[in-house]
């Protein structure tokens, strides 16, 4: 020991004396550490010793341990055998649904006290700032797809109270497509890519999804949200959270009190148009979490207001719908939101994947004071979430492991899954079906021979797998969405509808599809059946039960509860070399006066305004399109402006916002550019020294401008 003690030293001593030689200094411990040839002085004091994961401080982390200077790397090298096992594990299995999600930091304050209803401290104590999670999320698509598709938002808090984590797991959107958790996962394969082919990605515009929903005239109610334009929302901190199920509160008497949770957005609610959505996922992938992001680190914090609606079971039961299924809502005409609290989102989270990746969400995680209702889906949810969160460190296939599988013939829609190894086949992985005919045989219930739970208490009060009557209405409720809407709002649905049946190749199920909507709506069949070109409308699917007219809810439309205001919006101004630098200025401040942020577009990085004054551009055309801004102005040089009349980015950019209805400042010279589009001013296109009526129509779009544009069901 003596002797290698010693012969460390004299290795010390000897690299010491060959730094000083190279003119380098030695580590303060004596040693040099060598990297690629160079000596490196090791700059202790002012950063943390780098460890293994055991706490041993390594002495070199850039070599690995070899048995000679050009001999075989070792297998004792524990240090490089922990770095290197530790990164081909850095991945987990993705979520199954929600797996694209963005999330962030703050508080919930409450400022009315529910302390009549619930002995819940987070909904009694007024003033107190409880600490939150909020992550919000697409559905359909993996983590590695885009933020802006057609689809549901996940909208999750996790609220960490005095009394234990209370979770409320819903989405943007009040109701959901299936009544029964026995659904949940048809409805997900159905939605997901098609087994068979690995499309489409983030998509509900194929067969499988629209067979399901022409099989399950349940789904109808939210797949008309999902058609509307709140399927696209503008950003994530404008779309309104729900709980979805009807929950209880409980009192320090005992006493209940069903409750259903809002979340309303402080910024108002906005979407994109389809041809805007098309276009921002070729423009930014990641256009909501940027936005979120971006809002964050500039102090606009998002905020909610949280809102419960509140109801006795007596009144539950004179409502015309039953309040225990999850694909109706309550209207507020019917009973009122009343707004209890408020969210503020203020910090992003120090590391995603430790954070927003890993955070479990579980609608099981109460506290006192809140209970559950009979809700069949919430029911089943209680247990799935907690099973996909073991699933993520695990796999759920371990019964194909020989000593667990069945050793008689089995058949079922479970799919895919960490350490799949059979290889099924066919296009489909839901039932009901239809498409069966053309692909492998699929697996169908058996009420002959299968399996019964012992029924104890025979009656309405037994265990039976069943629907209550109450739940028969899925067309009242789909109308009465419908009816809610504006024009505009109407056709927009429409037209997606139209659109994501246009991307089904079996006939019968655009026509079932069709079918199914006579139910709701004469003229809405129609409107699609014209659409889609059919010849004849198909014959009308005998509903269970028979839909009913409804009073139309205000409260369910999108343009109504957007606001007139640039608050949480964004403004681009687009200049090139010439521009007038006071112009620029007028509407910049103009615009942010108002709360918008404001984006110089060039297609030069660098421009020199007239008079010679260098101005940096925030993005550069080409790469910059209009897409990105809600809406959008040109200060222009005649010259410079005729040059970008024949590049096809500055046509598109104006050619965009113009058909996505935004309002536009158009200069003298930008005249050039609309005209090379072929776009003629109406009254959403003004000149930029009208600064105040520019910033008044920017608030909202030209809607009177879509009818001009585009052809709508």
């Amino acid at each position: 020991m003596a002797r290698k003690a010693s012969g460390t030293s004299k290795a010390s001593s000897k690299a010491t004396t060959k730094a000083a030689a190279a003119g380098k200094p030695a580590a303060p411990d004596g040693s040099a550490t060598s990297r690629g040839g160079e000596t490196h002085q090791v700059a202790q004091g002012r950063q943390p010793a780098l460890t293994t994961n055991q706490g041993v401080v390594l002495a070199d982390n850039q070599n690995s341990l070899r048995a000679s200077t050009r001999g075989p790397t070792l297998l004792e090298d524990f240090i490089l055998r922990e770095k290197i096992t530790h990164f081909d594990h850095e991945r987990i299995p993705e979520r199954i649904v929600h797996a694209r999600g963005s999330a962030a930091h703050g508080y919930f304050e409450l400022t009315k006290s529910l302390s009549k209803f619930t002995t819940a401290k987070l909904l009694t104590d007024k003033g107190v700032r409880t600490p939150v999670f909020t992550r919000f999320s697409t559905v359909a698509g993996g983590a590695g797809s885009v933020d802006t598709p057609r689809d549901v938002r996940g909208f999750a808090v996790k609220f960490y109270t005095s009394e234990g984590n209370f979770d409320l797991v819903g989405n943007n959107f009040p109701v959901f497509a299936i009544q029964d958790a026995m659904k949940f996962p048809d409805f997900i394969h159905a939605v997901k890519m098609e087994p068979d082919r690995g499309f489409p990605q983030a998509g509900s515009a194929h067969d499988t999804f629209w067979d399901f929903v022409s099989l399950s005239p349940e789904t109808l109610h939210m797949v008309f949200w999902a058609m509307s334009d709140r399927g696209i929302p503008r950003s994530l901190r404008m779309i309104e959270g729900f709980g979805i199920h009807s929950f209880r509160f409980i009192n320090a008497a005992g006493e209940s009190t069903f409750v259903r949770f809002h979340w309303r957005p402080k910024l108002g609610l906005q979407s994109t148009l389809w041809d805007e959505a098309v276009k921002l996922q070729a423009a930014d992938n990641d256009f909501h979490r940027r936005d979120l992001f971006e809002a964050i680190q500039a102090g606009a914090f998002p905020e909610w207001d949280f809102g419960v609606q509140l109801f006795t079971e007596e009144e539950a039961d004179a409502f015309p719908f039953d309040h225990l299924d999850p694909t109706k809502l309550i209207p507020e005409e019917l009973v009122p939101v009343q707004i209890v609290g408020r969210m503020v989102l203020d910090r992003w989270p120090d590391n995603f994947f430790a954070e927003t990746e890993q955070v479990a969400y579980c609608p099981a995680n109460l506290i006192p004071g809140i209970d559950f209702s009979n809700d069949p889906l919430l029911q089943g949810r209680l247990f799935s979430y907690l099973d996909t969160q073991l699933s993520r460190l695990g796999g759920p296939n371990f019964h194909q492991i020989p000593v667990n599988a069945p050793k008689c013939p089995f058949a079922n829609h479970q799919r895919d899954a960490h350490m799949q190894t059979t290889v099924p086949k066919g296009r489909v992985a839901y039932e009901p079906n239809s498409l069966d005919a053309d692909s492998a045989p699929t697996g169908r219930e058996s009420p002959a021979r299968g399996y019964r739970h012992f029924n104890e208490a025979p009656g309405d009060g037994g265990k039976r797998r069943v629907r209550a009557e109450s739940f028969a209405d899925h067309f009242s409720q789909p109308r009465l969405f419908f009816n809610s809407q504006t024009p505009q709002e109407q056709a927009h649905l429409l037209a997606a509808i139209v659109f994501e049946l246009s991307k089904v190749g079996t006939p019968a199920i655009r026509e079932r599809t069709v079918a199914q909507l006579r139910n709701v709506d004469e003229d809405i069949a129609r409107r699609v059946a014209d659409g889609l070109g059919m010849a004849a409308m198909p014959a009308v699917i005998a509903p269970a039960a028979p839909a009913f007219d409804m009073a139309p809810s205000p409260a369910l439309g999108l343009v109504a509860k957007s606001k007139p205001t640039l608050d949480g919006r964004c403004i681009a101004i687009l200049v090139a070399d010439g521009s007038d630098g006071a112009q620029v200025d007028a509407l910049r401040k103009a615009a942010m006066a108002e709360g918008a942020a404001v984006k110089i577009v060039a297609p030069k990085v660098t421009v020199q305004l007239k008079g010679g004054k260098a101005l940096s551009a925030d993005g550069q055309l080409g790469g910059t399109p209009s897409v990105l801004f809600d809406a959008i102005a040109s200060v222009l040089d005649p010259a410079e402006a005729l040059a970008l009349s024949k590049q096809a980015a500055a046509v598109d950019w104006f050619r965009d916002a113009f058909g996505h209805l935004k309002a536009i400042a158009a200069c003298r010279g930008t005249q050039q550019i609309l005209a090379a589009g072929g776009i003629v001013p109406d009254a959403g296109v003004v000149d930029p020294k009208e600064v105040a009526r520019f910033i008044a129509l920017a608030k909202t779009r030209q809607w009177t401008r879509e009818a001009t544009l585009r052809a709508l069901p």
